[in-house]
């Protein structure tokens, strides 16, 4: 018996990228991606846009008085009043930002560090409660402090967030005194 030799019916050589392919599909999900940022700008400028009868914020008044209370933290945004998620982004209301907070009996400073900085007069607050949650941001039952006021012809949610989360109990507190004291005197 003779044996057999069998011959390989031909040379295959391994596959070979296809680089036309490849960079392709990266181009192309990199404009998509590019896409989806500039269009979530849009939305944002949008908002904006819609927001516009919103009066220019108040700046701190030259002697607010001494200190009350202050607070180092977070500022979270902004919302309407009662409804956590419709975010206000006019007159720099939707950015986020570190907020030195200080209470005098002329009202809220909010002094934030790369953002506008805004005052809240005494008179102007409406509501403190301690929340969750607001647009973009939930947290722990009671892990942020939520201050309702009102600007022009709307009521504003803005939500802080201390250094030291033990301290919203007592700003919650002096901030409901001085809204009760306000309240009566209206």
């Amino acid at each position: 018996m003779t044996p057999v030799i069998l011959l390989a019916a031909g040379k295959e050589s391994a596959e070979v990228t296809d680089w036309a392919a490849r960079i392709g599909w990266v181009v192309g999900l990199a404009l998509f991606v590019a896409l989806v940022y500039w269009l979530m700008r849009e939305g944002w400028k949008w908002r904006g846009t819609l927001q516009g009868d919103l009066p220019e914020l108040h700046s701190a008044p030259d002697d607010p008085g001494p200190a009350k209370l202050e607070l180092s933290g977070r500022y979270h945004g902004s919302t309407t009043a009662g409804q956590w998620l419709d975010r206000i982004v006019a007159h720099g209301l939707g950015t986020r930002s570190r907020a030195e907070l200080t209470l005098t009996d002329a009202g809220l400073d909010v002094v934030r560090p790369g953002a506008e900085d805004f005052f809240i007069p005494a008179d102007a607050l409406r509501e403190v409660r301690l929340d969750k949650g607001i647009a973009g941001k939930v947290l722990t039952e009671g892990g942020l402090l939520i201050v309702t006021w009102a600007h022009g012809e709307r009521l504003i949610d803005s939500g802080f967030r201390s250094d030291h989360a033990a301290e919203h109990n007592e700003w919650a507190e002096t901030l409901r005194h001085m809204i009760d004291k306000m309240e009566g005197a209206r």
